[in-house]
């Protein structure tokens, strides 16, 4: 169902990979709701190709950037502009990679210099964002950036490894540009704490199928969906959160203010 809260607003969605992926989910619920887009991606990630499907459902370009770059994020900014004819008013940052998990690394022997790419890719990637779109005035007044974390930033989940870092400094980001952002010119940040979620990325991390089972007997409410967590992600680009910024909002069913359930007391004494 649409309620039209987008409609006239423009944004950019960083990190649509496939359709299990929030990004996409968040794309397509952002089209229903009267959202003019632009999507972009990594250009490793584009060479996949799935990105295309998408953007022929949202009727949006593809414009790639490696995060990494100033000169891709700029020249990203000044692509949109000129697709929008006009400032943008939102923006999804649904980025994460660790070269540390993809080999393998357990957290007490990480490879430094993969670790300084984890960082720079899943973190200080939305300082660059907001740096450029700073220095380029992209962003309209009362404009929203929301950008995708995880609890294991508060919380140790030792097979999140260093991603938990990664998600500590986004969210620290997150405050920081929040602030500066929000008396320029109202610009509104925060960051959305999602339940474990089968995405491509997340069902990469070890033991996730278990985990996700132990999230669900843990939430009043079970896991939120991807589906739920772009409903979400919606509202936080609209009107209705004007006066929401610098936050960690947990969308995960109740997990994160849970201590124990009979759920989980049961399933540890099957075991």
């Amino acid at each position: 169902m649409s309620y039209n809260l987008l409609k006239g607003k423009k944004g950019i969605i960083f990190g649509a990979l496939d359709e299990r992926s929030i990004a996409w989910k968040t794309a397509l619920r952002c089209h229903e709701e009267g959202a003019d887009l632009v999507l972009t991606n990594a250009p490793v990630a584009l060479r996949m190709g799935e990105i295309n499907k998408l953007a022929e459902q949202v009727n949006a370009p593809v414009i790639g950037a490696d995060v990494t770059n100033m000169d891709d994020i700029k020249k990203l900014f000044e692509e949109s502009m000129k697709h929008f004819g006009g400032k943008i008013d939102f923006i999804l940052h649904s980025i994460g990679m660790s070269v540390n998990v993809r080999k393998g690394k357990s957290y007490t022997e990480i490879n430094y210099e993969w670790n300084q790419k984890t960082l720079d890719i899943s973190a200080t990637s939305l300082h660059r964002v907001l740096r450029t779109a700073w220095d380029m005035d992209a962003l309209s007044e009362w404009a929203s950036v929301v950008a995708l974390t995880y609890i294991a930033a508060q919380r140790v989940f030792p097979d999140y490894n260093e991603m938990a870092d990664a998600k500590s400094l986004l969210e620290s980001i997150t405050r920081s540009f929040g602030y500066y952002y929000g008396t320029k010119n109202k610009v509104r940040i925060n960051t959305v704490s999602q339940s474990p979620t089968r995405t491509t990325a997340g069902s990469g991390v070890k033991g996730f199928d278990g985990f996700i089972t132990y999230a669900e007997k843990m939430s009043p409410l079970g896991n939120a969906t991807g589906e739920d967590c772009a409903n979400y992600c919606v509202t936080l680009f609209s009107d209705l959160t004007k006066y929401v910024t610098m936050q960690n909002l947990f969308h995960d069913g109740g997990f994160s203010f849970t201590g124990v359930t009979p759920a989980v007391i049961e399933m540890m004494k099957e075991e």
